[in-house]
């Protein structure tokens, strides 16, 4: 994308800006890292939205970098489904790398380190460790084995390489200072023994590096100018360029640059508890439409414009914040609009029998797919003797203002005729069962007597031809008293609120109903979208049968962030 002349839209544009005017860097290249252990969410979306979108602001190059330095969780399957989510959206990386294609690098890179005196290995366990670590207002304790000679340090790590120690037993750490008042410079750890079966690799390694070593060398190894990553890792930067100067791998050491990391209210955006919710089969898979994973929002039949919509209107802070998930379907609604073909759905269904229709009569009608795009064209609807509405639709005692079917009340079917209901029927436990209605004949939609006017305009569908379907309604995983707040200890990681996860969840996420929709509509395809009047936007799941299709709602027609906005 060429440059045009413009304001800087935020402060990561800013600093930019300046970085290019001062001649610091001529050029922009970014990167996006995801680690492969699970589906990309909508809280990452905001970071590959931002490494991405500021390398094609500044004509520059985004690379897709996969750190997969934790073999335990790992899987092929999620840098495939990374991938595909990345596509989706619409983004085209520059450069593929995995860390693992640097191992061979990063471990000789490590060696010259020990040489020059800044790495040591440690044999001191986690608990020790930990204890001689000190506090935010206590220094830390060296190591006993802090100043081993570099001969036997070269040796112990490549006995670490070859597999001669077991987990645990040692590692490999850097000697910073261990009385800095950031404790994540008190001699860090550079590497682990970890005996997992890798998913490229396979068995090559039985250590593999720490992030806090691995990624700022990488971004050092790529050229990156800009590394563009979330708010917690701001304690990490001054580690970060220590890795970079000490590593000799560049003369242009990457600028980190942090922003708020993105939180929606009651969605669950810790990838921990997300796999939870998958192994203990709380949920049916990281694609289940409730789960706020890429892939998951794909299937619901989130277009992918809303998540760049979504992301925009958030926009870049630098402060942390929860973002109302109303916004986010304001925005699906908003792309769906003039994309989604109208139809008619019943998910609660209402008998009603016509009794002055004849029996062997059928009408066809024909009605417009989409009321402000005749270019979707129009379909083929049949009306007889007996249909469908809303059960919600009918009160024996109607409330106030409730201009829907009711004894004696006319309500226009849509598209089609005015209808009166005359009776109604109900079984042994009182429950309504069946209308009995007249159809004025003299009311059909497009002719002379269709000027008629009458309150309440209600969806349907023909009882003969309707398609059984499945229906399943979502509402946010989480209890609505529950948000997605987070807690950062003194290192910058997310400490675990009290109390079970699980007892958090929503029990009404996912109510299943069973109703009838058109022909027409169960005749497409999976991921097909449409509106279902007066219900909201529904997706084609693939869990649809010829007998049984299955529709997900992506989003109710209620709006109530477009109302809450206008206030």
């Amino acid at each position: 994308m060429e440059n045009e002349v413009r304001k800087p839209a935020n402060f990561i544009e800013e600093f930019i800006e300046q970085d290019l005017a001062s001649g610091r860097f001529d050029h922009v290249q970014t990167r996006f890292p995801p680690e492969p252990n699970g589906y990309l969410h909508i809280g990452h979306c905001k970071a590959l939205c931002v490494d991405f979108g500021i390398a094609e602001k500044f004509g520059g190059k985004c690379n897709l970098r996969f750190d997969d330095t934790n073999p335990t969780k790992e899987e092929t399957a999620f840098v495939e489904g990374i991938q595909r989510d990345i596509e989706w959206l619409g983004y085209k990386w520059d450069k593929l790398y995995f860390a693992s294609d640097f191992f061979d690098r990063l471990y000789e890179i490590a060696k010259d380190m020990i040489r020059r005196g800044v790495a040591y290995v440690d044999d001191q366990s986690p608990e020790e460790m930990r204890a001689n670590r000190g506090t935010l207002t206590k220094p830390g304790v060296n190591s006993p084995y802090r100043d081993r000679p570099v001969a036997e340090n070269l040796d112990l790590f490549e006995r670490m390489k070859n597999g001669e120690f077991e987990e645990g037993s040692r590692v490999l750490r850097a000697k910073i200072d261990m009385a800095n008042p950031n404790v994540l410079l008190r001699d860090p750890t550079m590497y682990r023994i970890n005996r997992h079966t890798h998913h490229r690799t396979g068995d090559k390694w039985c250590i593999y590096p720490m992030y806090d070593f691995q990624h700022p060398i990488q971004d050092a190894i790529e050229g990156i100018s800009h590394s563009l990553c979330s708010l917690e890792y701001e304690i990490h930067r001054p580690l970060y360029d220590w890795f970079v100067a000490n590593a000799n791998v560049t003369d242009q050491p990457p600028r980190q640059i942090e922003f708020a990391r993105l939180n929606i209210e009651r969605t669950v955006l810790s990838k921990r508890h997300l796999r939870r919710l998958v192994e203990e089969h709380v949920v049916s898979g990281w694609d289940d439409p409730r789960m706020p994973t890429l892939v998951a929002m794909r299937r619901r039949g989130y277009p992918a414009a809303a998540i760049h919509d979504f992301m925009g209107r958030v926009g870049v802070a630098k402060a942390d914040s929860v973002v109302e998930g109303n916004l986010l379907d304001h925005c699906v609604r908003e792309a769906l609009a003039d994309t989604a073909p109208r139809a008619m759905a019943v998910i609660n269904p209402l008998k009603v029998v016509l009794t002055n229709w004849p029996a062997d009569k059928t009408d066809t009608l024909t009605i417009e797919n989409h009321p402000d795009h005749p270019e979707f064209g129009t379909r083929q609807v049949t009306f007889g003797r007996e249909l469908y509405i809303e059960r919600e639709d009918f009160m024996e005692e109607p409330v106030k203002k409730f201009f829907r079917l009711a004894p004696g009340r006319e309500v226009r079917l849509k598209g089609a005729y005015i209808v009166k209901c005359e009776d109604f029927v109900k079984d042994e436990s009182g429950a309504i069962v069946e209308l009995r209605c007249t159809v004025d004949l003299d009311s059909r939609s497009g002719s002379e007597g269709a000027n008629r006017k009458v309150k309440g305009t209600l969806h349907w569908v023909n009882a003969a031809d309707a398609v059984p379907a499945e229906f399943r309604l979502y509402e946010p995983i989480l209890k609505e008293d529950d948000d997605n707040a987070v807690t950062v200890d003194e290192d910058g990681n997310t400490v675990e609120a009290s109390g079970d996860f699980l007892d958090k969840l929503n029990p009404n996420s996912l109510t299943v109903v069973k109703g009838f929709c058109e022909p027409w509509i169960a005749g497409h395809d999976v991921g097909a979208t449409f509106q279902f009047l007066r219900m909201g936007y529904f997706c084609k799941d693939p869990d649809s049968t010829d007998a049984l299709p299955v529709f997900n709602r992506t989003v109710p027609l209620k709006d109530s962030w477009a109302k809450e906005a206008k206030k």
